[in-house]
């Protein structure tokens, strides 16, 4: 489970029983708009008929010389690092196994199960224990850091069951909502509370449109399912915030579905592209181009040539209105719309253009990793499991970064390689390796021809929003 910072624990039988002795008649009346007057009979009932598609996950994998576990967010399955890790890891680099705790739900009577990324991430085995106690290898079909779901497989299971699918677009703040998995390695716990919030940015990716509830959700919840009162999945139990109480955070499987099928599909996921640079419009750029601030939009500040929207005809100062019929209020929800289409689909988008209505046909492109198109700049592919490409004015806008940068920017990072296991992104920025300044690739190309095989070399990375970082990396 990734924390954004201790979770406490929402029980909703106790919370009824609690207003019911205090406030009597009043709470019973209240008590009666509870999920057994809202379409289950009561959570045991929801809870019997869901637990069969839920699966506990336990993972082992090979750390690197200490490596950095799960830093992003949380130190451990069990919570934060010890203080003495520090201690340790200035001592000699070695490699040690570590073993982690998740959560799945079954998806397909094939054996498919989704679960996040950050459960399975690295992983050199994968065992799946099911309701009914079968005990199952798992093999990786494919996974998606950026929205953080992953799609395993089990093979010989008898009797699977999976979830129903539901619609997390209709869910409403407020209404009752079911999480079940692994909390600490506690199989098949069954948490209940509300949807507290939707469409929460939380920091995790470039596609956060989160789910908040107080439903109990700790770590070992990670990939477990959200369910409403119909015992359909609306979520992917995700994240939670350690410092705060009952913030817990699921990815809409509305953003999943789409995910999981191209995984289960080509094992991979394939975005789409459009080639512009966006911005929200704040209050005044509405009242400068005249746009009404109910309608919303988002402002093209940059249109990239011989990409899909400059073929199309779309031009700086252009303010999007609409994809395909759907409005967009912000670029968060423009760059999620455009990321869900389909290489090569006709896309219609509509435009406010010096005060007049339009709408142009927009053939999208493959996005790559980083957010580039594919046809987009030439790539050097190191040995290490980098690619990597000057940092250029074209090429800085494709990866959010500042035109006047220099050094060289990571387009490319294979899963598995040395540069992974380091914890380099596509995006980030190579600044200096061994306190020399990088520049250009000859820089790092004369620089790594120094480092002998086998030496840890120590990397100064730029990265997006988060600043300066050092990553040791073997050579």
């Amino acid at each position: 489970m990734k924390k954004i910072g201790k979770t406490s624990v929402l029980v909703a039988a106790v919370t009824a029983a609690m207003i019911v002795g205090l406030y009597g008649p009043a709470a019973q009346t209240a008590a009666a708009q509870t999920p057994a007057a809202s379409g289950a009979a009561n959570f045991s009932e929801l809870a019997d008929r869901a637990r069969p598609g839920v699966v506990n996950i336990r993972t082992e994998r090979t750390v690197k010389g200490g490596g950095r576990v799960f830093r992003h967010f949380f130190g451990g399955p069990f919570g934060n690092r010890s203080p003495f890790d520090e201690f340790f890891d200035r001592g000699p680099s070695r490699d040690f196994k570590q073993r982690s705790l998740g959560s799945g739900f079954v998806f397909d009577h094939k054996g498919h199960i989704v679960t996040n990324n950050h459960v399975i991430e690295g992983a050199d085995q994968i065992k799946v224990k099911l309701a009914d106690g079968q005990e199952l290898d798992a093999a990786l079909v494919g996974r998606d850091p950026k929205t953080d779901v992953a799609i395993i497989k089990v093979s010989g299971a008898e009797g699977l069951t999976p979830l129903s699918i539901g619609d997390s677009d209709r869910l409403k703040v407020g209404t009752w909502v079911v999480a079940i998995g692994s909390p600490f390695g506690l199989e098949q716990t069954v948490t209940a509370g509300i949807v507290s919030a939707k469409g929460r940015i939380i920091g995790s990716g470039p596609y956060d449109d989160f789910i908040q509830t107080d439903a109990s959700i700790n770590p070992g919840n990670s990939g477990g399912p959200l369910l409403d009162l119909n015992g359909q999945v609306v979520g992917i139990n995700t994240a939670i915030v350690a410092q705060g109480q009952g913030i817990g955070f699921a990815i809409p499987i509305n953003l999943a579905r789409g995910i999981i099928d191209q995984l289960i599909q080509t094992g991979r996921v394939t975005r789409g592209w459009l080639g512009v640079a966006i911005q929200d419009l704040t209050p005044d750029l509405a009242r400068y181009y005249g746009v009404d601030e109910e309608t919303g939009g988002v402002l093209v500040s940059e249109v990239f040539e011989g990409d899909p929207a400059a073929r199309a005809g779309i031009r700086p100062n252009d303010i999007i209105l609409a994809v395909d019929g759907k409005a967009v209020r912000s670029s968060r929800e423009l760059s999620g719309l455009i990321a869900g289409l389909t290489v090569g689909q006709q896309t219609r988008v509509a435009l406010l253009r010096n005060g007049q209505s339009e709408t142009v046909t927009v053939t999208m492109a493959k996005q790559r990793d980083g957010g580039a198109a594919e046809n987009g700049s030439t790539e050097q592919v190191e040995p290490l499991g980098l690619g990597l490409a000057d940092l250029t004015a074209e090429l800085a806008p494709k990866f959010g970064l500042e035109t006047e940068d220099k050094g060289v920017v990571v387009t490319r990072v294979d899963e598995g390689s040395r540069a992974a296991e380091a914890g380099i992104r596509v995006g980030d920025v190579i600044k200096e390796l061994d306190r020399r300044g990088i520049d250009t690739l000859q820089d790092w190309q004369r620089q790594v021809e120094r480092i002998p095989s086998g030496q840890v070399m120590h990397l100064l990375v730029k990265r997006p929003r988060s600043g300066f970082l050092v990553f040791k990396m073997l050579k």
